[in-house]
Formats: structure tokens, sequence, C-alpha cells
């Protein structure tokens, strides 16, 4: 068996092949041509092909000659695919050992690690998969920023559906921008199918996820490179009264969603009209609200086009002027 990884692989592409199918058109290559010799410039990927098979010496003519790929592939594709059928066994083996440790965790009075755990760089991810995977009943998500691209919202689909299917109950909280995400519109569709509730909120929140009440995992102080898992019950029941009381304020999320549409607007009007009474930097506005700089930006100018304001100074004078505090309540649709 010829042992390859990917680097391997990147040279035979990049040089490899080229110099395999110059053999081939060429009717050979000589033995004794320098580019093939130790420290020549093809003698890389001329020795892989050699190790791979693909080129073979000539003892009459003495010049290596192009040989059949079939051969070379059942070498080199059939053993790397017993070998991932086999890590994949055995990552489920794991797994399943890990799994029964982490049941054996949560439910432990005392963790051995105390109430609060602090998970950095790529332990997050799988961390929150395990403890996710392990809900039983039921799961609360705050996501304040659109800010995911299509692949982990699609990873976080296949986790959430995973879990619907069990019959875990799933709500998920997002701000009003989320509302303008095709792929976050997406995400909606398919956990919305198998039962869960999605809402959107105006105000900014912090990120969380509660599982089945009893852990919680927030951002640490560091932002994205660190989380804290936290499961003293008190903390906990304090998280989950935290999330409820935004849920209640929220506005459900609906891929036919038009007549709300009006309302959202006005929500975002205002709260952008209370950072510009605030003095918050556009970064920070931005930042609360779940949108861009430059979206927030464009925000501000429909303000001053509304309020016919040429400066940020002169919409704040004409705004005061007129009593606008951005806490009038929205006309409903």
């Amino acid at each position: 068996m010829v042992e390859v990884g990917p680097e391997q692989r990147a040279l035979f592409e990049e040089a490899g092949i080229p110099l395999y199918e110059e053999v081939l058109a060429g009717g050979g290559l000589a033995d004794d041509d320098p580019r093939i010799a130790r420290g020549g410039a093809l003698h890389a990927p001329y020795a892989l092909l050699v190790e791979l098979g693909l080129l073979g010496l000539d003892p009459r003519t003495k010049r290596w000659v192009a040989v059949d790929p079939t051969a070379a592939t059942s070498q080199v594709v059939t053993p790397l695919g017993q070998r991932g059928a086999e890590l994949l066994a055995e990552s489920s083996a794991w797994a399943r050992t890990f799994g029964a440790l982490s049941q054996a965790w949560r439910r432990a009075p005392q963790p051995a690690a105390g109430p609060i755990t602090e998970i950095r760089g790529d332990a997050i991810d799988p961390f929150i998969a395990a403890v996710v995977a392990d809900a039983e009943s039921e799961l609360l998500t705050a996501q304040p920023q659109v800010g995911r691209n299509s692949g982990s919202l699609a990873k976080a689909a296949e986790r959430d559906v995973q879990a619907l299917e069990r019959g875990v109950r799933m709500r998920t909280l997002y701000q009003h921008a989320a509302r303008r995400s095709s792929i976050t519109h997406k995400y909606v569709a398919t956990v919305t199918e198998r039962g869960a509730e999605v809402r959107t909120l105006d105000e900014f929140f912090n990120r969380m996820i509660v599982v089945d009440r009893m852990v919680a995992i927030i951002p640490g102080r560091e932002g994205h490179s660190v989380a804290i898992a936290i499961r003293e019950p008190s903390l906990v029941a304090y998280l989950v009264d935290v999330f409820e009381r935004h849920w209640e304020r929220g506005r459900a999320f609906s891929n036919n969603e038009s007549s709300m549409l009006r309302d959202i607007a006005a929500e975002q009007r205002a709260m952008t009209i209370r950072m510009l009474i605030e003095g918050h930097a556009d970064p920070v506005s931005a930042k609360r609200l779940g949108v861009s700089p430059r979206t927030y930006a464009g925000y501000v100018a429909d303000l001053k086009e509304e309020f016919e304001a040429q400066t940020r100074f002169q919409l704040g004078y004409t705004m005061g002027q007129r009593g606008v505090s951005g806490h009038e309540r929205p006309e409903s649709s």
C-alpha cells in the first residue's frame, strides 16, 4: 500500500499530472533526463509517479513510460477508503463512550470542575455540539447578530433538526436584522417545519444557549474565543428568566410576514433614534441593532431625509424640537 496524504495529493495535482501527460504525449521520458535527476526541477513529481506506479521503466529503451492509472487507483483509493471506514467506526465508538460520561457529568449534583467551566478556541464548537446532542427536553438560544455564514448555519440546522426529531422543544431569538438574511430565512424554514419557534427583537442582547435548563453557555469576556458553561442552578434560572423576558417582547419570525414589516421597520427606526440621542458611536450602534456599520449609516441618512436635516447636529436639534425620543409607541399595522 502506498502511503499518501494531502501534501502528496497537492504535488500530484500541481506537477505530477502535467508530467504524466507529457510522458504520455511524448511516448516516454529518457532515464537520463536531467530534470528528473536528484535535485532536478521535476525530481519530486517524477519520484511520486514512480512510487504510485504511474511510470514504469522500459528496459529495452531505457525510457520511462506511462502506465494505466487503473492499477494505481486501486493501490491508493481503496486503502484510503478502508482507513476512512475504520476511523468512522472508531470515532462512533468513542462518541458513544463519551456520551455516557456526558450524561453522568450533567446529572452530577456537584460537577468535579465546579459549576462554571471555561472553554477556549477550537474546543467551543465541539463542546456546544455535544451538549446540544445530549438535550432531552428544551433548547433556548439567543443569537444577537446575523454574522453566521451558510456553512455554520447548515451545521446548526443539522444539529438542531436532530434535537427536534428527538422531541426537544426549541425556541430561538434573533434581532430584527436577521429577517434581511436569506440564509437565516432558510435555516428558520428548516427548523420551524419541525416544530421550532423563532422570534426577533429590536433590542440588543447577548448570545446564549440553555440546554434543559441545566446548563447555560454564554460568551466570555474575550468574545468569540472563549465560552463559559454554567451549571449552577440559580444562575441558569436567572438566565432563563432573562431569555423569557426578551422572548415575550419578540415578534414571530415567518417567511410570509409582509404584514409585520412595517412594525419592524418602525421599531428599528425608533432604536436608531435612541442610539443617536444617547450619543453612541456608529460601530456600537450598528452592533446593538445587529446590522453592519454601512447599513446603520443608511438608517441615519433616512432620518436626515425624513427630518430634512443636513447634519447630525441639525438632525438632533430638529428631533429635540419636535419631542422625538425614540420611545414613542409605533402604530400597529
